[in-house]
């Protein structure tokens, strides 16, 4: 038992940072919030999965993907396939030339539903595959590129081309994808309205609880044994590779673990944002999503959460507020982060935690002072000689 909870939870430190996170996100937003704000939440909730797995590839395995954007799009476009279907039943498209198919294609002159979309009428198929197509698609690129040991900055820059190869890509298959618009009018969910007030704050619990499920499988990784061979392999990867480890084989899991989790925040965005564009999929996301990561703390799980939480309150602000200036507001707000805070919200908390309990122990630790015994001086004495001599003088 103690073990479960020493890797599940991460111990009492652990359990009360995921209690503090769980009151915010779970009591204090729903009671605080109309539901247009809540429903922002709920959108940068579904960014967190990418920080999240960003902190187990990059704060512990040192491999620093630039295209997390692209698991977090196909996981978004498995989802909005399967809304668009069934959002395009033939008695709702009555007035196209083509009835039941999505709008975008009949504008294409497609006459029939393409074969890749044909499985998207399942949702447990869609499920699978927001699960199976990101992490495959990881599983190739991992092996490709660790088996044959390249890493650091190249491996960067490869992830980041791939962004940009599949946001050109499904820009260029407009018929296919809807083009630069992406997969738009989403309407239900087996029949339920996910426009409706109540659908969104149910989506937004839902958001939640996976991503509280994300952290907790997170936590466990990093409380084992591969979680310190991840941190062995960042700092001293050739003396892993040396005692017999296969670190190729790691990386790829790590990496794999980072794409899943992204391809459900993309999955849970499409959901609670209703639609799903290659805005998501290129350079700019990805590189955003990195920071995230950053200013949260890229060695903490629950950091990576909360730093997402302030970048995009502080788009959304800077944006309403201070129209003409908010991008350089922002660029100022990531200066500052890293040139004063390098390891982010979660360095922050921790440095001055430590000196918060060192204050504390002290006050604990420190004796009272001794009361030390009067000692007698002259003046003392003078006064016993004065009232001794009045005494005898009365007898």
């Amino acid at each position: 038992m103690n073990a479960a909870y020493e890797k599940l939870l991460g111990g009492r430190s652990g359990l009360t940072g995921l209690l503090i996170l769980g009151a915010l996100l779970l009591v204090i937003f729903p009671l605080s919030l109309d539901i247009f704000r809540l429903n922002l939440v709920g959108k940068y909730l579904s960014y967190a999965f990418v920080a999240v797995g960003l902190v187990l590839c990059w704060g512990y395995g040192g491999i620093l993907s630039l295209g997390q954007g692209v698991f977090f799009g196909v996981g978004g476009y498995c989802m909005a396939m399967f809304l668009k279907l069934e959002a395009s039943d033939p008695i709702s498209t009555k007035i196209q030339s083509t009835p039941g198919i999505p709008d975008f294609m009949d504008w294409n002159q497609i006459t029939s539903l393409p074969a890749m979309w044909q499985p998207f009428h399942s949702f447990s198929f869609t499920v699978l595959a927001v699960l199976a197509v990101p992490t495959l698609l990881a599983l190739v690129i991992g092996m490709a590129m660790f088996k044959r040991r390249v890493g650091d900055v190249y491996f960067s820059i490869v992830t980041q081309a791939i962004a940009a190869i599949l946001s050109i890509l499904i820009i260029g298959q407009q018929g296919l994808t809807g083009g630069v618009n992406g997969i738009t009018d989403l309407k239900t969910l087996m029949g339920w309205d996910i426009r409706t007030d109540s659908a969104k704050v149910i989506l937004y619990f839902v958001n939640a609880g996976l991503l509280f499920a994300c952290i907790v499988f997170g936590r466990y990784i990093l409380t084992s044994k591969l979680g310190r061979l991840l941190m062995a392999m960042r700092d001293k990867e050739e003396r892993v590779r040396f005692s017999g480890y296969d670190v190729a084989s790691f990386k790829v899991f790590v990496f794999c673990v980072a794409a899943t989790f992204s391809a459900i925040g993309g999955a849970m965005f499409t959901l609670q944002v209703g639609f799903m564009s290659p805005s998501f999929v290129g350079i700019v996301p990805s590189i955003e999503m990195v920071i995230y990561a950053a200013v949260g703390g890229r060695m903490s799980l629950l950091g990576a959460v909360y730093g997402t939480l302030l970048v995009n309150f502080g788009k959304t602000y800077f944006s309403e507020t201070f129209p003409e200036l908010w991008l350089f507001l922002m660029g100022g707000l990531f200066i500052a982060v890293v040139m004063y805070f390098p390891n982010g919200l979660a360095g922050v908390y921790e440095k001055q935690g430590k000196r918060l309990m060192e204050k504390l122990s002290r006050k604990k630790t420190v004796p009272p002072e001794p009361v030390k015994p009067k000692v007698a001086t002259k003046t003392d004495s003078a006064e016993v000689h004065i009232d001794g001599a009045n005494l005898e003088a009365s007898k």
